[in-house]
């Protein structure tokens, strides 16, 4: 019996490809340096940024020196950056919110795991969802991401209940799908956001050995497994 659903965030709650847009891309026209260069400078640090090594900015300064950018800029940049997390933390679907009130009344538990920077730990912690969550997982905080099978079991323990009566519900990204049934999880891949995507930052493919749900509803009918 399904005693708790445990979201994953970005592309499953909210979107990234709505409104305002700002991928590497972005950046890397507005410092003027090479795209790959640069994306070999910003994903460098990445793992720190997501464990809370480093907050946003410090990260953004490191690989702003490596391609030879005056950490002067972070703060525009980083500006930049919340500007366009504020068009996805600001149009929050009413499906999603819709979902999360259903589970509310069915007295079923609410987790999530995010694997985040400092800037979007933030605005999770001031969105509209967050009330909803009885237990939150943000890598930032914790200091370890997904696909790490430790932040499964850690916010299945907060909850009280055993991985085996989880579901997890994700777009597919950091392998967060295999690792929640490795853990013991029901995983459901969340694909309502994929029309909205485009390359290069499609967070995985769609999996067919995972159940799937089109639109946020679906996710209901996998609470009797």
């Amino acid at each position: 019996m399904i005693k708790a659903v445990i979201f994953d965030m970005f592309e499953t709650l909210v979107t990234l490809f709505i409104g305002r847009t700002y991928f590497s891309e972005n950046i890397a026209q507005d410092i003027g340096v090479p795209l790959e260069s640069f994306r070999a400078a910003w994903h460098s640090n990445e793992i720190e940024r997501t464990t809370g090594v480093l907050t946003l900015e410090e990260g953004m300064a490191r690989a702003f020196e490596a391609v030879g950018v005056s950490r002067d800029r972070v703060p525009q940049i980083a500006a930049k950056r919340r500007e366009a997390l504020g068009d996805t933390f600001g149009s929050v679907p009413p499906a999603t919110v819709a979902l999360l009130q259903e589970l509310k009344k069915r007295g079923i538990q609410i987790g999530l795991i995010s694997n985040c920077f400092s800037d979007e730990a933030e605005m999770i912690k001031n969105s509209v969802v967050y009330p909803y969550f009885d237990a939150v997982k943000l890598s930032y905080e914790q200091g370890i991401c997904k696909p790490d099978p430790a932040i499964y079991y850690r916010i299945a323990a907060e909850l009280g209940v055993e991985p085996e009566e989880c579901l997890y519900v994700g777009d597919g990204g950091s392998n967060e799908l295999a690792v929640a049934k490795e853990c013991g999880m029901k995983p459901v891949q969340a694909l309502w956001f994929r029309p909205l995507m485009f390359e290069p930052h499609i967070p995985s493919p769609v999996f067919e050995e995972y159940p799937h749900a089109e639109i946020q509803p679906e996710v209901l009918n996998y609470l009797d497994a």
